[in-house]
């Protein structure tokens, strides 16, 4: 079997020089930029306006891509995903009903084909009724007001909930409430699925990072051995991990299912929904809300750029590609990204991530106080900028003699992974201050008429590029869930307001929280420990402050 797992204490040379990678490209082009700044400021304004050109085309393009993918979410939303696996159980029955219809639903041309080549075919594909969801759900110590409406929507869906194998798995360092939660939970639903599992990950296993990884591993193999003593193939599985706070769409599973049984490579294909991080949109504070609305529509446009889409939070993927390249990652925090190039090797570069155009609903980034939330945003997104760490891994394996993918695709590969990275950590830094940058620090700046005129320039650019921020605002209020009754129709009106906080948030988190997180790889200060995001819900909050209300009163009385 393939090496797939990323090493264990020192690095080869050629690891860490490939570690060191993102943090020299993104530190020295900020470096770059300056001493170019000091000895010649028409060249350093030369080299931003490259930059920030470059960056106006891709956003032209991210426009597109925000506007398509919303459509093909609310198209997607309205197909009956039931109905149509329903078709796929007698396909031929199906197709000559349907082979004429001049419907306008969303791939209903596609459903037509698909049904006509199972029909033709049909002892390549499994039927509906032998397909089995199992559905992973990870809690560390989240609350049983967290946990259960996740459950409850898995419940509510549209899929039938006697071919859902549901298991809970939680961390015993979670304690003995969590344990209490698990179990309460599983008495709560035992008989509402086929089966509710329970499956408690203990502390200190070998070669284990502190975090999801390892957990939904060891779920994993608690669920292999459970399959294997109920007869049921791995390859009639499919494997859904959510974390705590995760809302499917209700045809999610329907929608999955359909897809895994209507191509024939299935074990090289996962599944990747669009996370939306709207649970909670109007309780979180405005900074929050913004970077939860940016990073769920970036997620919509990941899914219009299939050959770009990587694994990403809540995914599927069958259960014997799963069992051979035994499940996920227990060493690296960001299994999910990982994941990705973990099944790209085992494949020899066959595989493919399909885009699934229904969302799985997350929380935003809300803690009981308002330092605690800025707090945990920051660490969430260094987490997620982590990804970096997945340089190294890619490029020792690309460039190698035991190499098992094509060259070319996937040296394209890490160089997207790249741009990705180095993007994120310098970008927005350079586009909101650079422009200022030459004149600030080089008094000859005033004689380059580059330089002098490069702040009117760059403020042209930017205005052009609000474009895309006047879309996605739009778009955003289309896609909000309905305002709760606890807030005045004022709230609305700081909905919109927010986004004057984009480039703090750009800057102060996204870039920062990149910056860090390159530095420590370049450093080797590896993050080993998974940063669990705070999960607090508006009444856990309220009951925070009144508390805290009701102590400052005592205390000044």
């Amino acid at each position: 079997m393939i090496d797939l797992e990323i090493p264990i204490g020192k690095r080869t040379l050629k690891y860490r020089l490939f570690e060191m990678l993102p943090a020299f490209l993104s530190y020295g082009a900020l470096i770059l930029f300056v001493f170019l700044s000091l000895v010649n400021p028409t060249f350093a304004s030369f080299y931003l306006l490259f930059i920030i050109s470059t960056m106006l085309v891709k956003a032209v393009g991210i426009a597109f891509r925000t506007i398509q993918g919303r459509n093909r979410l609310e198209s997607a939303q309205k197909v009956d995903w039931n109905g149509r696996l329903a078709d796929l159980e007698s396909p031929q029955e199906s197709y000559e009903i349907m082979r004429n219809s001049r419907s306008k639903m969303f791939d209903i041309s596609t459903h037509i084909e698909n049904l006509h080549q199972i029909a033709t075919s049909i002892e390549k594909y499994p039927k509906p009724s032998q397909i089995y969801n199992a559905v992973i759900v990870a809690t560390y110590n989240e609350s049983y007001e967290i946990l259960a409406p996740t459950i409850h929507s898995v419940l509510k869906g549209s899929y039938d909930n006697k071919k859902i194998i549901l298991t809970l798995a939680y961390e015993a360092k979670g304690g003995e409430s969590t344990r209490e939660n698990a179990i309460r939970l599983q008495q709560e639903f035992k008989d509402s699925f086929f089966a509710f599992n329970i499956v408690e990950h203990p502390e200190g296993l070998p070669d284990e990072v502190v975090g999801k990884g390892p957990n939904i591993t060891y779920a994993g193999h608690y669920l292999k051995k459970w399959l294997d003593d109920a007869g049921i193939e791995y390859k009639n599985v499919i494997v859904t991990t959510l974390d705590a706070d995760n809302r499917p769409y209700s045809s999610y599973f329907d929608y999955v299912t359909y897809e895994y049984i209507v191509h024939e490579d299935r074990k090289q294909l996962s599944y990747q929904p669009a996370c939306l991080f709207f649970n909670n949109i109007w309780d979180a504070p405005a900074p929050m809300r913004v970077i939860a609305t940016g990073n769920s529509f970036w997620n919509i446009i990941s899914s219009m750029r299939p050959h770009t889409l990587r694994n990403f939070a809540s995914h599927s993927q069958p259960m014997d590609a799963l069992v051979e390249m035994n499940f996920w990652s227990t060493r690296s925090i960001v299994e999910d990204g990982h994941q990705y190039w973990r099944s790209y090797f085992y494949f020899n570069g066959d595989y493919t991530v399909l885009p699934i155009y229904v969302p799985i609903y997350q929380d935003a980034v809300l803690s009981d106080t308002f330092p605690k939330t800025l707090k945990a945003q920051f660490l969430q997104l260094r987490r997620w900028a982590y990804g970096a760490s997945d340089v190294p891994y890619v490029a020792v394996r690309i460039f190698s003699k035991q190499r098992n993918v094509p060259l070319i695709a996937g040296i394209a590969r890490l160089l997207r992974l790249l741009d990705g990275h180095v993007t994120l950590a310098c970008v927005s830094i350079l586009v909101a201050i650079g422009g200022w940058v030459p004149l600030f620090i080089n008094s000859q700046a005033e004689r380059s008429v580059a330089a002098h005129q490069l702040p009117d320039m760059v403020s042209t650019i930017q205005q052009i590029a609000l474009i895309g921020l006047f879309i996605t605002i739009f778009l955003t209020f289309k896609m909000l869930p309905p305002r709760p009754e606890r807030y005045k129709r004022t709230r609305t009106f700081w909905m919109l307001a927010q986004w004057v906080l984009m480039p703090f948030t750009a800057i102060l988190y996204s870039s920062m929280a990149a910056l860090d997180s390159q530095g420590r790889l370049f450093l080797g200060r590896y993050l080993e420990v998974f940063d669990v995001t705070d999960k607090a819900t508006y009444e856990s909050v309220a009951h925070v402050k009144r508390r805290t209300k009701k102590h400052l009163l005592k205390h000044k009385s």
